[in-house]
């Protein structure tokens, strides 16, 4: 197993482990299944296990499970605060000593704000008195470190990183998300300012395994040396110095071996100019479908209305080259599950993002399809919910 440092020195498996899809039987989390697949990865050196709050039962299982065997100091624990329903510093409090109940422990190792997405987000819980719990508990050493994961564009990862003095973040990044959501720019902006980086959906999910175009599955086929589209997906990441860590969701032995053996082989920096060109075609591949053209330069940022325009397109797009649950889901996360929604129906047809696009995309008009499809009546009701129980307010 290969091993990168945290601001503090302290040495994590470059392949984390994801705890959001343990394997389940009717219904709940297979336990015994987890158990074996969880101790194979500490086996072969895994350190990190990332999970949630609201990961129905994961944090419950995998605290029985490091407590069933004795390694609970073998590991680094990563679990996040549900923000969006906290309402009072006491609220705060309830909540963590009820994941440390689950996790059976006394501290965690990596607290993030779950998916705190700007920075009005986390002006509103400072003034709820999170950044001074935060300290509290960072003096006491019941949190060894805090972060946040993220889901939105670059401009406001950059802003959040400047925010407060954070000692890790965490961000979906892979290969087709090179240049959007926080993004490279995000990822060497983190690197920067030496802030140690995780990496969620390198697949997207297995998207990048199981959903590849069949042409985009023959070029990986083609590639020399001989690699799963898996392999390649991690290997493109672990290139890059900035990346610290990568979760993986595994929920089978045989994945569990196979990655490990990857994390042990993958060095930064060893990817050549023709690996680089193979991921352009499978890019090309994946993206034949998209609706929108859009290459998010960011030129036609800031909207006047505050819409996200190329992650509106993102979204967008998604739900073609993907699933339309794919696109609708990371729409819902990324517009209405924020202080300030901001989603394309609110587009005022102004103009402006047209006359600064270099690629000539007719944005009003693709935000009102857009808008049309990615607001159906599941997106409506759950963003009047969010606004009627002030959920982000």
């Amino acid at each position: 197993m290969q091993y990168r440092c945290d601001k503090k020195g302290t040495k994590l498996s470059i392949l984390g482990y994801g705890c959001l899809r343990f394997s389940k039987k009717n219904g709940k989390i297979n336990l015994e299944k987890t158990e074996q697949e969880i101790m194979e990865a500490i086996r072969g050196g895994v350190n990190y296990f990332d999970t949630a709050y609201v990961y129905g039962g994961s944090e419950a299982a995998l605290g029985e499970i490091l407590k069933r065997n004795q390694c609970r100091k073998k590991v680094y624990l990563a679990t996040k605060l549900p923000h969006y329903l906290i309402k009072s510093k006491n609220g705060l409090e309830r909540c963590f000593q009820e994941q440390l109940l689950r996790l059976q422990t006394d501290y965690i190792d990596y607290y993030l704000m779950h998916m705190l997405n700007d920075v009005a987000t986390w002006q509103r819980l400072r003034e709820k008195g999170v950044q001074d719990w935060i300290e509290e508990k960072l003096q006491k050493g019941e949190i060894r470190n805090i972060g946040f994961s993220y889901h939105g564009n670059t401009e406001h990862f950059k802003e959040l990183l400047d925010a407060y003095n954070w000692d890790f973040c965490q961000i979906q990044y892979n290969y087709m998300d090179e240049h959007t959501q926080a993004g490279r720019e995000g990822l060497l902006y983190a690197e920067k300012k030496g802030i140690p980086v995780v990496i969620m959906e390198p697949l997207r999910g297995g998207k990048l395994v199981e959903l590849l175009p069949e042409a985009a599955k023959e070029c990986f086929a083609k590639a020399k040396p001989v690699r799963t589209p898996a392999e390649w997906a991690f290997r493109w990441l672990w290139d890059q110095t900035g990346v610290t860590v990568v979760l993986s969701g595994m929920n089978s032995l045989k994945m569990v071996q196979e990655n490990v053996k990857v994390a042990s082989e993958a060095k930064a920096k060893e990817l050549t100019e023709e690996d680089y060109k193979l991921f352009e075609q499978v890019k090309k591949e994946i993206n034949r479908k998209v609706k929108v053209g859009c290459t998010a330069c960011g030129y036609c940022m800031p909207c006047p209305q505050g819409i996200d325009i190329p992650g509106t397109f993102r979204c967008y797009n998604e739900m073609y080259t993907e699933k339309p649950k794919v696109g609708r889901k990371e729409y819902l996360m990324t517009t209405a599950f924020r202080k300030h929604q901001n989603p394309a129906s609110g587009c005022i047809r102004c103009g402006r993002c047209e006359r600064l696009c270099p690629q000539k995309i007719a944005i009003r008009e693709e935000l009102k399809q857009a808008a049309r499809e990615l607001e159906d009546i599941r997106y409506q009701i759950v963003r009047r919910l969010i606004q009627m129980f002030r959920i982000w307010h």
